[in-house]
């Protein structure tokens, strides 16, 4: 057990630990669906009008859903903050985890995770799909606190192979439990969905967490050939008609979940929390694109808002609000504390960045729990963002929407405005750069691992 979990002691703690152990039946269960390089407006929920997307739309709408939701621009760092309740910085992974075998970068041993929360508190815990926290001993998802643990250590893997597929020998990455495991020829989705129920008959009589990240509609894209079929037959051009193709695939999966949850009549007591871990791709291996940012520019590997602004979305039913929008700023390493207080788990908060979101899912005036206050890095890359105002360092723009210059390596914005960021306003508001600028080097000074 890590030092951050606090022991309960006195009377109001023992009858709380007394609580929670004689009533185990009646405590919530967990599940996390982490998606990977799912575009900003990429369910028909939140825009879309030229995808299927039903299963995801049924689950945001099923709860609250967020508008400003950030997490990390890449996939290593934007897990951490989940797992961690801080920032990457904080949490010791400022980048993604190198994708090669035995690296000693990954989420530290020290680091104390909400499976850890979870398993302390005597839930089963499971992590069912992408690690990509790193892959040698004290950093694999049984030394971070999940007691069971099945699919692919590093950051991408070819779904059918097992695979991956990047510099160097290509190398086979299918584990359970730290054991390389071979399923040629299968479906990874479909793995993931019956190591998942597998995970639910065994734990079904028990509160359980399960960390269901997934890798899509991450690259390689390999949607089923009737959900192809059918984009190419409504006129979805390429490669928009590769990656809906694959994000209608990942929505048959997500309602083969929740239809396994159904049967086992475990929908009405497990929180249930959706998000994707950062803006859509245009790497070359994602062929340059096929995601969809709606309004804001940016991509995933950007600190523009379709780098860092994600769906998000959470549900209990008969506890929190249903088929409700929450507009107040909001950050996924906010889930932790949150799901610490909905689930009656001692935690010490004083040591996270994040902040329990209670108060705002009951109350869609509550404020702001960061003040709108927030900074972000990714190599020399920055953005801290003051109410409105969101100042970018070095930005870039994956998304090409417009050429940056010289004179916009501090670019300065005001989202109420301008939400696309296209209007660089720095030159006619000296102050607030200045003020911004200093946001982000006091928090420069104090962004080490803790």
């Amino acid at each position: 057990m890590k030092v951050l979990f606090m022991l309960v002691i006195g009377c109001i703690g023992a009858s709380l630990t007394i609580s929670m152990t004689s009533k185990n039946e009646d405590r919530p269960n967990v599940i996390v669906i982490y998606a990977d390089d799912q575009g900003a407006i990429d369910l028909n929920a939140y825009g879309a009008s030229d995808l299927l997307t039903p299963h995801m739309d049924r689950l945001v709408r099923r709860g609250v859903r967020f508008t400003q939701f950030y997490a990390a621009a890449v996939c290593s760092p934007s897990r951490a903050g989940l797992l961690t309740g801080k920032t990457p910085q904080h949490a010791g992974v400022p980048g993604n985890v190198p994708s090669v075998p035995v690296t000693d970068k990954g989420l530290p041993g020290s680091q104390y995770t909400m499976a850890e929360m979870f398993k302390d508190a005597g839930y089963a815990t499971a992590l069912i799909g992408k690690w990509h926290l790193g892959d040698q001993a004290g950093m694999l998802p049984n030394d971070q606190g999940f007691d069971y643990a099945f699919g692919h250590h590093v950051g991408c893997i070819d779904n059918y192979s097992h695979f991956y597929y990047w510099h160097g020998p290509n190398r086979h990455d299918l584990y359970r439990n730290g054991e390389e495991v071979f399923h040629d020829g299968e479906f990874f989705p479909d793995l993931m969905v019956q190591e998942a129920s597998a995970f639910l008959d065994q734990n079904q009589k028990n509160p359980f967490f399960m960390f269901y990240a997934l890798n899509t509609p991450h690259y390689p894209y390999q949607g089923t050939p009737e959900w192809l079929r059918y984009y190419q037959d409504k006129g979805v051009v390429y490669p928009r008609d590769l990656y809906a193709a694959f994000l209608s695939t990942q929505d048959d999966k997500i309602g083969e979940l929740i239809e396994k949850l159904e049967s086992l009549k475990l929908m009405d007591n497990t929180i249930i929390i959706f998000q994707s871990d950062n803006g859509y791709s245009t790497e070359e291996r994602a062929h340059f694109g096929g995601g969809n940012a709606g309004p804001y520019r940016g991509a995933k590997a950007c600190l523009f808002e379709g780098g860092i602004r994600v769906p998000a979305a959470i549900s209990w039913p008969n506890h929190l609000p249903a088929n409700e929008v929450r507009d107040q700023f909001s950050v996924n390493a906010d889930w932790m504390p949150t799901l610490a207080e909905l689930c009656g788990i001692p935690l010490d908060t004083e040591v996270l960045d994040g902040q329990s979101l209670l108060p705002v899912l009951h109350d869609g005036e509550a404020p702001s729990l960061h003040s709108d206050i927030f900074t972000w890095q990714l190599g020399e890359q920055w953005a801290t963002r003051n109410g409105d105002w969101k100042l970018l360092g070095y930005p870039r723009d994956k998304s090409n929407r417009a050429e940056l210059i010289e004179s916009d390596t501090l670019f300065l914005v005001n989202l109420k405005t301008d939400i696309a960021e296209m209007q660089n306003v720095a030159k006619e508001n000296p102050e607030k750069v200045r003020e911004l600028k200093l946001q982000y080097e006091i928090w420069l000074a104090n962004a080490t691992v803790q």
